[in-house]
């Protein structure tokens, strides 16, 4: 059993993964701006805290006496706020809350980042060497928040210079949560359930059909933990499901709604997704569990003929881009 502190552990992704590390048998301690009634809580430590106050957010990491440390804690949509205080508020909780781990003595150290920071969206246009993304693919974060989680990587990159292997660091990039209630009908993030994404893919497209149930970034970090003192300091990994969230194949789906990638997503056959985990597989020898067709009983693979017109780059700026 590990003692793991997690920051932002009332948030939507928050609740799932505190839920799931204590089921796996650790102590789990959550840090957020207020105490939570979620059901996902009940029964766990909560502690309240203001994680932007540099001396709160101090005391309250090295209170918690953690053996690993992960921070969720952020704004997590983007344009939500003004892009100074998006860049601002995430850029310094990450470094004030990951120092603070390092200060008090907390040898796992994890920190969650964004799918975002490979700049896809962008009103000027995007393209990627080659799908699938994956790590070796270049970021090009083309707003603050995407930028916000971009340095959150290079922080950890950065203590990690400091400190060596005394302290070992990871970043992951979770692909757009579904939480398990959004499975049975709740809405999503953007305030549309899972089957209206699926029966709508400009709904899905601004996020390049990603994503990933809350359960198995659950797992992952867990399998993260125990591998941290054995893999290479401040690695990065993706964490996405094993197919796209599509009903036809993202070779048909792409190049409408992300202009000159024909080419480039010619290989994305069948349900292949456009973000690999490829990386945490073979690093750690994790795999998700679940998949859309699974949670809502749907054949193997399905295809449909509609047909839908991409979204302006105004639309896209709006949905979440993780």
């Amino acid at each position: 059993m590990t003692r793991i502190a997690v920051t932002g552990g009332a948030g939507r992704l928050g609740r799932s993964l505190v839920a799931g590390l204590a089921a796996g048998g650790h102590e789990l301690v959550s840090l957020d701006r207020d105490v939570s009634d979620a059901a996902e809580l009940q029964g766990l430590e909560q502690i309240a805290v203001d994680l932007t106050d540099t001396d709160a957010a101090t005391r309250a990491i090295a209170g918690v006496r953690a053996e690993a440390l992960i921070h969720l804690a952020a704004i997590a949509v983007p344009f939500s706020a003004p892009e100074e205080v998006i860049l601002r508020t995430n850029a310094t909780m990450a470094l004030t809350v990951m120092s603070a781990g390092v200060a008090a003595g907390i040898p796992k150290i994890v920190t969650a980042s964004s799918p975002t920071v490979l700049g896809y969206g962008s009103p000027r246009g995007w393209l990627p060497d080659r799908f699938p993304l994956d790590e070796e693919t270049t970021p090009q974060p083309w707003n603050a928040y995407a930028l916000s989680k971009h340095l959150a990587e290079q922080t950890i990159a950065m203590l990690a210079r400091q400190t060596g292997d005394a302290t070992r660091f990871a970043a992951f990039r979770p692909c757009y949560v579904i939480a398990p209630e959004e499975w049975r009908g709740a809405p999503t993030q953007q305030g549309h359930t899972v089957v209206e994404r699926l029966a709508d893919p400009a709904l899905s497209a601004p996020a390049l059909f990603n994503y990933v149930d809350a359960r198995d970034v659950a797992t992952f970090v867990d399998t993260l933990l125990r591998a941290l003192p054995e893999i290479p300091n401040a690695e990065v990994f993706f964490v996405g499901a094993d197919d796209a969230l599509a009903r036809r194949p993202l070779a048909e789906l792409l190049p409408q709604f992300v202009p000159g990638t024909d080419e480039l997503a010619a290989g994305l056959t069948g349900t292949s997704p456009a973000f690999s985990n490829a990386k945490a597989r073979r690093v750690l020898g994790w795999r998700p569990a679940h998949s859309w067709r699974g949670a809502l009983g749907e054949p193997a693979f399905a295809t449909s003929s509609d047909t839908t017109a991409a979204p302006s780059p105004d639309s896209a700026r709006k949905d979440v881009l993780a």
